[in-house]
């Protein structure tokens, strides 16, 4: 392992060198002439690989660049995501896992070059598309537009990131060639020229003249039309079910001369809740890539490793569509960084136009199933409210959004009472489609409603009986027109032909309830009666497990499955490790990454159900296993979702197609 670590650091401390010797800058530049790059006045082709810092732990950043170059790529492409940066307005977190300025670093010393995407908007299957929630306290802002409040917060975010990221770039003598501005605009409704303008200028304001900035559009005419603007170089992307040659037209018809760049060449795609797991063929991702290369193309894959959306990162889709825990993206690299045949499909595919390193790849890290772990049912939501809600009820006439009450992420409880008696079933209906996301409701037995899918449900009970309501965000659009996605009860709530109002909100604090162990057990039995068809209220339930004793290199990667268990959130040891919903797949296991277990103590695995877990006449218990499942879809009411890859009309007109999902 110390040989192919010593031969990257090597090969980066050349090229510097080299470029010393002749008594020079570095430099990177586009050569119009020529259709290419010139890296340090030679013609170089990038074949870069995606790798979202955010989604992997700092103690595996190493692990997976190292991987990364061993399969010959030269470089990396990676996103800045403001919302996981600045989650309060001013308040900037570049530490630990956020710790941008060290993944800069490692990459340079691994010998890789960095193709950075800072945004403002990223996408990227990313919560809210990167943008913080905090921007939607103006309620009728428009994003990514010239809209003065939200230029006024990118100007001060700008402010904050590009200067710390200038030394990286290249001809500072750092890994940095290429910075993109924005993220596939040409796909926004807004198409405002003036904000691109602003952005151009902007990052040139900070980052001089010599840096190659960059647009990324999808390959049609009709989106490089709001994507691309003068002074910013123009480049497309698309997948391996593309005519390569064709696909490249649109980039060539508005700009003429220069190398043609895919900046995302799919090698999988995203998932989401209920709908098949994507998978792509290494024979499909490898032919395509090579056709690319021999054209001399620039080429991004798009994920090499995709990682995991811990917490409450992941994004979602329009109708709503939310994406799961697990970013695997059938990539090269698994969720988990091991190495598959599209890995050394690819690898083969590049030994063919450039030289691939030699000696040891690093190995496939080991995983460990550490087993059952019994599960005791600690507290109902309801009951805990004292130690969840740390900022105290607040009252209102009608009930109010997360952001109303500065909450970004997680879940809220909105209390009321029946205003009359209900002895027959009475429809209590989100009529405006006002629940978002999913809403647990408590009167009388649970019920759902959820978003774009359950507007209605029946209740009953008598005048003054208690109404609690539970929401989950379970993450904000990140793509289209509907980015600026309120959370909570967003419109009222309506029983029969009346308003719902008097309502007693909640903002809950669990990730900080649970990490300080707030959440004891009650006076309860080990575990309830089964209850196999209806739905229980939110309930918190606790266990714990020892790593064995005598087990060299322990702890180690695993997996945690529920399968008797719903839908719900997840911590170890006060991480949130992220949300599960075996019932409606495909994922079934979430990935639990060894730098949050611990040999010297017990280990704390906190759940929350939100529907009920199916234990039978036995105690609960969750699984450690050492082999993931993402591909076990139960059910899928999904219907419509962005499609894997672009379909041609005619000869050059390009774009995503929507359709059905027929599963």
């Amino acid at each position: 392992m110390k040989g192919v670590a010593e031969e990257p650091r090597t090969r980066s401390n050349e090229l510097q060198a080299s470029v010393s010797s002749l008594g020079e800058s570095p430099s990177f530049t586009v050569d119009y002439q020529n259709d290419c790059f010139r890296k340090d006045g030679e013609k170089f082709q990038y074949i870069s690989g995606s790798i979202h810092y955010n989604r992997i732990p700092r103690v595996y950043w190493k692990d997976r660049l190292l991987k990364m170059y061993m399969a010959g790529l030269n470089a990396i492409q990676t996103y800045v995501p403001w919302n996981y940066h600045e989650e309060v307005p001013g308040l900037y977190n570049f530490s630990g896992d956020r710790d941008l300025e060290h993944f800069l670093k490692l990459a340079q010393d691994v010998g890789l070059l960095v193709i950075l995407r800072p945004g403002p908007y990223i996408c990227a299957e990313w919560d809210m598309g990167g943008l913080p929630a905090w921007l939607l306290k103006k309620k009728d802002i428009v994003l990514r537009s010239t809209d003065p409040d939200y230029i006024a917060a990118v100007d001060k975010w700008m402010g904050k990131l590009l200067p710390m990221i200038k030394p990286y770039l290249y001809q500072n003598g750092g890994p940095i060639i290429t910075v993109q501005v924005e993220n596939e605009y040409g796909s926004y409704f807004a198409c405002d020229y003036n904000y691109m303008r602003h952005l151009s200028k902007l990052f040139r304001s900070y980052l001089g003249d010599e840096v190659v900035l960059f647009t990324t559009d999808g390959a049609g005419l009709g989106y490089l039309k709001c994507g691309s603007i003068q002074d910013l170089y123009a480049t497309v992307d698309f997948g391996p079910g593309a005519n390569v040659t064709a696909a490249f037209e649109p980039q060539r018809q508005v700009q003429p001369h220069g190398p043609l760049v895919n900046s995302e060449f799919y090698t999988g795609w995203l998932d989401h809740w209920g709908s098949r797991h994507s998978v792509v063929s290494p024979t499909q991702v490898a032919k395509a890539l090579s056709e690319m290369l021999l054209m001399g193309a620039n080429v991004n894959l798009y994920m090499f490793i995709g990682g995991t959306n811990f917490g409450y990162w992941n994004g979602a889709n329009t109708p709503y569509a939310a994406q799961p825990t697990s970013y695997d993206y059938d990539a090269p690299l698994t969720e988990a960084g091991d190495l598959t045949e599209k890995y050394f499909a690819i690898r083969e595919v590049i030994k063919m136009y450039s030289k691939v390193p030699e000696g040891p790849i690093p190995p496939t890290t080991p995983k460990y199933a550490y087993g059952a772990v019994t599960m005791k049912k600690l507290q109902t939501v309801s009951d805990a409210l004292d130690v969840l809600s740390l900022s105290g009820p607040v009252k209102s006439i009608h009930p109010q959004t997360f952001i109303d009450l500065n909450q970004a992420f997680g879940f809220m409880l909105y209390r009321t009472t029946l205003p009359m008696d209900c002895t027959t079933p009475t429809p209590l209906s989100s009529p405006l489609n006002g629940v978002h996301d999913r809403a647990y409701v408590s009167v009388d037995g649970v019920r759902i409603l959820e978003r774009d899918k359950v507007l209605s449900i029946n209740v009953t009970g008598k005048a003054g009986s208690q109404v609690d309501i539970l929401v989950e965000n379970m993450g904000r659009v990140n793509y289209g027109k509907q980015i600026n996605d309120f959370k909570g009860l967003v419109s009222n709530l309506t029983l029969g032909a009346d308003l719902l109002t008097n309502w007693t909100m909640y903002s809950l604090s669990i990730d900080e309830a649970v990490m300080k162990g707030l959440l004891g057990e009650k006076e309860l039995a080990l575990f309830d009666p089964p209850q196999p068809a209806d739905l229980s209220p939110p309930a918190f339930y606790g266990g714990s497990f020892v790593i064995p004793d005598g087990i060299p290199d322990l702890p180690q990667d695993t997996y945690i499955k529920l399968s008797s268990w719903r839908k719900g959130q997840i911590w170890i040891n006060g991480f949130n490790v992220g949300r599960y919903w075996p019932t409606r797949g495909p994922q079934m296991t979430l990935f639990v990454p060894a730098n949050i277990l611990s040999t010297a103590a017990p280990n704390n695995v906190t759940v929350l159900e939100l529907e009920g877990a199916l234990c039978g006449s036995e105690p609960c218990t969750v699984e450690f296993t050492n082999t993931p499942i993402l591909n076990a879809t139960v059910q899928s009411d999904y219907k419509q979702h962005r499609r894997l890859f672009p379909v041609f009309y005619q000869h050059i007109n390009f774009g995503f197609l929507y359709l059905t999902d027929s599963t």
